[in-house]
C-alpha cells in the first residue's frame, strides 16, 4: 500500500509507516523510499510497492516524469539481508525464496527501463548493493555531495552479480569491475566522473534539482520522449548496423506522429508547440 498526498511527504516516524510514499507535483510523480529505520532496504514489501507504482505510472498519461527519492541516512542499502537470512531455515535452505526475491528485483529494474516516462534518482545519502543498482538503472541521477555509492557484496562473500548488470551498462568496464571487485565506497564526485550519475549538487538539494530536471523533460512531447527512451535501450543491445536500422524505423514512426508534425510546424512558425497530452 502506498500513500498519495499533494504535499511533500514527511519522514516516517515508525516502522508502521508505508515503505513507499507517492506525491504528484504537477505532471511529475515523486516516489520516496520510506524505510529509514531499515536504511530503505529493498524488502519484499518495498519491491512489491515499487512494482505496483511503476505499473500504475506506465498507464498514467498525465505523468511526464518520475523522481525517485528516499528518507533517512541511506538512499537504499540494497536487499534486506535479515529477510533473506530468515529463510535459511526453509527446507531448501532458502534457495527458492532467494530466487523469488532476485527475480522480483530484476523485474522491477526492467520495469524502470520499460516505463514510458524517464525516471530520475535523487540521492542524498549512501546507495549500496541493489540500492546502487537502482540508481544505475534509473534513466538519470542527481546526487548531493553527501551521497556515496558502492557494491560491497564481495566483503561478505556475496558478489553483487545482479547490481553488476546495471552498473556495467552505465559505466566503463574497468570502473565497474573496480567497484565490484573491491566493494569500496566512492564519492558523488567519483560517481559523476565515471558516469554513474549526471549531476552533483549541494547537500539537501538533490530532490529539488531532480524535480527541476524532471520539469525540463516534462515540457517536451511525451510521445517523443517515449519513442526515444524505448529506442535508446533497444539499440544498446544491437550491433551498430542493426542499431541504425532500428533507429531509422523509429524516426519514421516518430515523424508520422501528431506531435512531430506540430513541433516542426511550431518551429517553422516561431511559436510554442502544443503537445497532444497538454
Amino acid at each position: 500500500m502506498t500513500a498519495h498526498s499533494p504535499a511533500r511527504a514527511k519522514p516516517a516516524a515508525a516502522a508502521s509507516q508505508p515503505p513507499l510514499l507517492r506525491e504528484t507535483i504537477g505532471n511529475i510523480a515523486v516516489l520516496t523510499l520510506n524505510r529509514p529505520q531499515a536504511r530503505n532496504s529493498l524488502s519484499e514489501a518495498m519491491l512489491a510497492d515499487l512494482s505496483r507504482e511503476f505499473d500504475s505510472l506506465a498507464a498514467d498519461k498525465r505523468i511526464r516524469a518520475v523522481v525517485l527519492a528516499a528518507h533517512g541516512s541511506a538512499f537504499s542499502a540494497g536487499h534486506d539481508l535479515k529477510e533473506l537470512t530468515a529463510h535459511r531455515a526453509d527446507p531448501d535452505g532458502g534457495r527458492s525464496y532467494t530466487r523469488h526475491i532476485m527475480e522480483r528485483c530484476s523485474a522491477l529494474m526492467l520495469s524502470v527501463l520499460r516505463l514510458p516516462q524517464p525516471v530520475i534518482a535523487a540521492v542524498e545519502a549512501t546507495a549500496t548493493a541493489a540500492g546502487c543498482q537502482l540508481v544505475a538503472t534509473c534513466d538519470l541521477a542527481v546526487a548531493s555531495t553527501t551521497a556515496k555509492f558502492c557494491t560491497p557484496g564481495v566483503h561478505i562473500g556475496l558478489f553483487c552479480s545482479t547490481p553488476m548488470v546495471a552498473l556495467s551498462r552505465n559505466v566503463a568496464r574497468k570502473h565497474a569491475m573496480e567497484m565490484l571487485l573491491t566493494g569500496d565506497m566512492i564519492s558523488a564526485q567519483d560517481a559523476y566522473r565515471i558516469g554513474l550519475i549526471n549531476r552533483v549538487v549541494e547537500a539537501g538539494t538533490a530532490r529539488e534539482e531532480a524535480l527541476n530536471l524532471a520539469r525540463t523533460i516534462a515540457a517536451n512531447s511525451a510521445a517523443a520522449v517515449k519513442f526515444g527512451k524505448e529506442a535508446f535501450y533497444q539499440q544498446l543491445e544491437m550491433g551498430v548496423a542493426d542499431a541504425y536500422a532500428h533507429a531509422t524505423e523509429v524516426m519514421v514512426k516518430n515523424m508520422m506522429a501528431r506531435d512531430a508534425e506540430e513541433g516542426i510546424a511550431a518551429f517553422v512558425e516561431k511559436r510554442q508547440p502544443t503537445w497532444e497530452e497538454d
